[in-house]
Formats: C-alpha cells, sequence, structure tokens
C-alpha cells in the first residue's frame, strides 16, 4: 500500500492545489498545505478508500488542521473514527468543529446521539432537525433521519403525541421502515395494538418482513406470553427456514433459554431501538454494495445496542465482500458463542472463507470437522453440508447428505422438493440421469409452479433429443412463470432451434441475448440460429464478439474459431 501511495503522491500533489486553492487564503496555503500536509492528506484519503482505516487515521491524525477549512477532510475523519470505533473521539472531534463549516450530516449525526444519550434532549433535537436541512451529502434520506431521531427523543421524554406527529412526516417513500419505528413506538408506550401491529407487519407480502418475528416473539416473551411466542417462531419457521437469527431463537425458546431472547433487544430501552434503525440502514446499503458506508452504520448500531451479538453477522458478511478476511473469520468465530445454529452458520461461513484464502479441499475439510462435531444433527444439517458439496463441486458427497436429510423429513415439508431438484441436478452432473430425472419429475409433482426446475428438466430432455414436444411444452411454461430470466428463455429458443423452428428460435433467443448479452452460450446460439437462417454476416459478427468476452472457455473458443471458417452443416 504505501508503494501505491507513493506512485501516485506526485498526481495528487499537482491536483490538490487546483483542487483547495480556492477555499483558503495565500496565507493559510503557506502554512496548511506544505508538502508534508498534502502527502499525509491523500495518503490518508487513500487509505480510507482501501479500507485500512488505522493507517488512514495515522495520516489524518497529522493534519487535523484541514477541520475548519476543509469539509471533505472532516467527513473522511468522522467516518474513519466510527469504523475504528472510536467513538469519544469522534463525539469530541465533532464538537471541536468550529461555525465556520455550518452543520453537515455525520456532524449533526453524531452530536444529536451524543447528546440524545446524555439525555440533553433539546440540544439533541437541534442536531437532529438539522439532518433533515442538510440535503448536500445525503439526498436520498431528506427528512427520514432527522424525523425518526427526533420522534424517539420525544418518546425518551415521555411525549407519545409528538413523537408520532414526528413519525407521521417521514415522506411516503420510507412507509415501510416507518411502520417499524411506529410499532416500537407502540411497544414503548405499550400500546395494546403492539401485537397486532407486529402480526400485521409480518403477513407484509411487499416486502420481507421476516426478520420481525423475532421481534413479535421478543415482545410475546416480555409480556409473559410464552406460548404465544413459540407458535410465532414455528409458524416463522416453517415459511422462512433458512433465517438463522429465528432458527437460534426456536432453539432458545425449546431449551428454555428465554432471558437470552430478552437480553438482545428491548423495545422499553430507546438506544435498543435506535440500534435496529440503525442495522436496517446498514442493511440496506449492504444490498447496495457500499459496504464501507454499511459497516459506518452498523458501528454506530452495535455502539448503541452491542447486546445484539446476533447483528454482527451482517459486519462480518461486509467485511468478506471487501476481501478482509481476517476480520470476517474472528466475527464468525465469535458468533459461535451465541448458541448451535449459530456455531454451525458461523462454521459454513468460515469454511467459505477458507475456501478463498486456501482452497477447496481444505474448506470442506474444514466443513467437515465441524459438521463431525455436532451432537444432535438434524435434516437441516444433512441438507446445508449436501449444499456446500454441490456448490464445490462434490457431487457423490452431495448426494449422501441430501438423501439423509430426505429421510428425516415427512414428504409435505416445503423443504422437500427443493431438495429432490438439488440431488436430481447433482445426479445429472455425474452422468445418472436415470435418477436426476425421477428426482425433478417428483420435485415438480409436488410443486408444479418451479420455473427453474422445470427449466433444468425440459432443456436436459432438448438437449438429449427426448422428449422435445413436452419439454417445449414445460419451457414455455416456464417462460411464462418467469418472463425476464434470459436463461430460461435461451432454454426456449434453443428447444425451438433443436425442432428446426429457426424463426421461433431467432425471436427468443434474441430476447435472451438481450437480457444477458455478455453470456457466451446465448450467444452461441443466437448465432447459429442467424446462421441457419442464411444471416451470415450477424452470425460471423457474433461469433466474433463471443471470442472477445471475457471467461470464454477454450473449447468453446475453438468450435466457434471453426465455424466462422466454415459455418454451420446445415443438414445437421
Amino acid at each position: 500500500m504505501k508503494f501505491l501511495i507513493k506512485k501516485i503522491y506526485n498526481i495528487f500533489f499537482i491536483l490538490s492545489i487546483t483542487l483547495i486553492a480556492s477555499e483558503i487564503s495565500a496565507k493559510e496555503s503557506e502554512t496548511q498545505y506544505t508538502k508534508e500536509n498534502i502527502s499525509n492528506y491523500f495518503s490518508g484519503i487513500i487509505s480510507a478508500n482501501q479500507n485500512y482505516n488505522s493507517d488512514a487515521l495515522k495520516y489524518l491524525n497529522k493534519v487535523k488542521s484541514l477541520k475548519n477549512i476543509h469539509s471533505n477532510f472532516n467527513i473522511k475523519f468522522i467516518k474513519t473514527l466510527i469504523l475504528l470505533e472510536k467513538f469519544d473521539e469522534a463525539f469530541a472531534f465533532s464538537k471541536s468543529l468550529t461555525n465556520n463549516n455550518g452543520s453537515f450530516f455525520y456532524a449533526d449525526l453524531l452530536l444529536g446521539l451524543d447528546y440524545f444519550l446524555q439525555k440533553d434532549y433539546e440540544k439533541a433535537e437541534n442536531h437532529f432537525k438539522n439532518l433533515n436541512k442538510i440535503s448536500r451529502y445525503n439526498l436520498i434520506f431528506s427528512d427520514f433521519f432527522g424525523n425518526v431521531l427526533i420522534a424517539w427523543s420525544k418518546a425518551s421524554q415521555g411525549n407519545e403525541k409528538d413523537s408520532l406527529n414526528f413519525l407521521n412526516k417521514v415522506p411516503k417513500p420510507y412507509q415501510h421502515l416507518t411502520k417499524i419505528q411506529n410499532i416500537f413506538l407502540q411497544c414503548y408506550f405499550d400500546s395494546p395494538k403492539t401485537q397486532k401491529s407486529f402480526e400485521e407487519l409480518i403477513k407484509n407480502e411487499n416486502y420481507n418482513f421476516s426478520r420481525y418475528n423475532f421481534f413479535l416473539a421478543n415482545y410475546l416473551i416480555f409480556n409473559n406470553k410464552i406460548p404465544k411466542a413459540k407458535e410465532v417462531i414455528e409458524n416463522s419457521r416453517n415459511k422462512y427456514n433458512s433465517n438463522i437469527l429465528i432458527k437460534q431463537t426456536e432453539k432458545f425458546l425449546m431449551n428454555n433459554e428465554n432471558k437470552k431472547i430478552k437480553k438482545f433487544f428491548n423495545c422499553k430501552n430507546p438506544r435498543d431501538v435506535l440500534a435496529e434503525f440503525f442495522y436496517i440502514i446498514a442493511n440496506l446499503y449492504a444490498t447496495e454494495k457500499d459496504y464501507k458506508l454499511s459497516n459506518f452504520y452498523m458501528k454506530i448500531s452495535l455502539f448503541l445496542n452491542s447486546k445484539f451479538v446476533a447483528n454482527n453477522a451482517l459486519l462480518a458478511e461486509n467485511y468478506r465482500n471487501q476481501k478482509k478476511n481476517d476480520l470476517s473469520k474472528d466475527i464468525y468465530k465469535s458468533l459461535k458463542s451465541i448458541g448451535s445454529e449459530y456455531s454451525w452458520y458461523a462454521s459454513k461461513q468460515i469454511s467459505r472463507i477458507l475456501f478463498d484464502i486456501k482452497g477447496k479441499k481444505y474448506a470442506i475439510d474444514n466443513l467437515q470437522k465441524e459438521f463431525y462435531s455436532i451432537k444432535n444433527k438434524n435434516f437441516e444439517h444433512y441438507y446445508e453440508l449436501a449444499n456446500f458439496y454441490k456448490d464445490n463441486e462434490y457431487y457423490e458427497e452431495s448426494i449422501k447428505y441430501y438423501t439423509l436429510a430426505l429421510d428425516e423429513l415427512k414428504q409435505d415439508h416445503l423443504l422437500v422438493p427443493k431438495i429432490l431438484d438439488r440431488r436430481g441436478t447433482s445426479f445429472e452432473r455425474i452422468n445418472d440421469w436415470e435418477n436426476g430425472e425421477k428426482d425433478l419429475i417428483k420435485s415438480l409433482k409436488i410443486l408444479p409452479d418451479q420455473a427453474r426446475v422445470l427449466n433444468y428438466l425440459a432443456y436436459t430432455w432438448v438437449d438429449k433429443g427426448i422428449n422435445v414436444d413436452k419439454g417445449i411444452e414445460m419451457l414455455k411454461k416456464a417462460v411464462t412463470l418467469s418472463k425476464n430470466d434470459g436463461y430460461i428463455i435461451d432454454s426456449l429458443g434453443w428447444a425451438y432451434f433443436m425442432k428446426k423452428n429457426y424463426k421461433e428460435a431467432e425471436f427468443f433467443l434474441q430476447r435472451a441475448v438481450e437480457l444477458l448479452p455478455l453470456d457466451p452460450i446465448i450467444n452461441d446460439h443466437y448465432a447459429d440460429t442467424l446462421w441457419m437462417l442464411n444471416k451470415n454476416i450477424q452470425a460471423r459478427y457474433t461469433w466474433n464478439y463471443i471470442l472477445n468476452l471475457d471467461d470464454v472457455e477454450e473449447q468453446l473458443k475453438n468450435v466457434i474459431s471453426k465455424k466462422l471458417i466454415f459455418g454451420i452443416n446445415k443438414k445437421l
């Protein structure tokens, strides 16, 4: 990294003179922007952008004099402090900024939170109000952050009416998020509507509110409604069987460890509720792959409520996506102490990290070791280990554990068609089509409207030259179910090609190429069809295009190179 900094220093040195000259006087320029200061400033910026936060802080600390004249420095410095969990320093730095800076989002956010935690609500609200005014750095959150935070400031003072009024000021685009805050306010003020509101939220089909089954169960446990809490989690597990928080909550309830559920979160504690608010924001940024900003809000969330250790899973996932494998691995290891479900979940995630670092065999050996150490294995352990094997092309091993999972399940369980599908495709990959076909057909018999399974079975039939007409009908259905899935549309187009209906093939393959323009196989199917329609120039153009794509297998390149010379024998 130091080499990189030295390499680009000269470029930044020249640019910096132009970029910052307008912000300071000539006299200040002589004292503030020495060659050494400029070097430290840009070294700090580069380090921060590359997620070397400790290095970033070291460099930025050397040029803190920039705080009163360069707003971008303030933003980078505050973010770096938060990412390093130096909250006291971040609060102090935010307070030290002079009035000449005006307000800016991150300083007002932190100052507002600091005063809120000190129960100086008047000062807190002044800073939260500024968040509604500021649009320079956070256009997408206009009138959102400030009003939510003011609502909880009012609630903390016992002012239910004003808290709800401020929450109602949040713009409509955020209504699905304000619904959550509204329910937490109901919970905080002991509203008799709380349980019903939670239940209505969870039933909402427009958004995935599965996480809030936990909060409903948490609320019920605090109100000594343990049987109802168990019912909520059981229903949730049937619908969202992969949600790790729900799975662990179920285990806690089974083992009468209700105190652990209560420890995570208490709606009577505004800090806990605000921590959940910032967790949601962090999750939104992670979804958009802005992992640095996601980490920033996640650190605030964990600062407000360090007891909800399960939330660290998002931070670990972000670090992995940022290629910060050691940090990610350390967090996953810490999650193991939560309970058995998080332990197994962490083992799987650590194995995925080890795959990146040490390769496939090491990762699989590690997960096998963790699997054998589980005392009470169930169908989910078999299923998830089988998935890991399958994803890493250990198809025979995956078939073994899919079978063990199926042996433990009742035939009406929601996972059965999914397991049959995955076992069937594993059979197909080891050229055992007889068993693969049986599993895929069984899966569709149980759940007929699985577009991806319809596609896999029908495409394989077509590719083998069997059941082509039936395959085409199945692919039509699959396309109807998934109108914008380029792979399924390609399958239907290729089926028509195999039937020598090249006009229909062209129609669907052109659409598939539009949806997936960088897929070499789909482009090759389209080029073949063009050739059969005597559109030879277009076909050769498409084949040439494929040869210039990334990640084209050598075998396909060789085939296409021959097509460019000889074309296709139309008798085939």
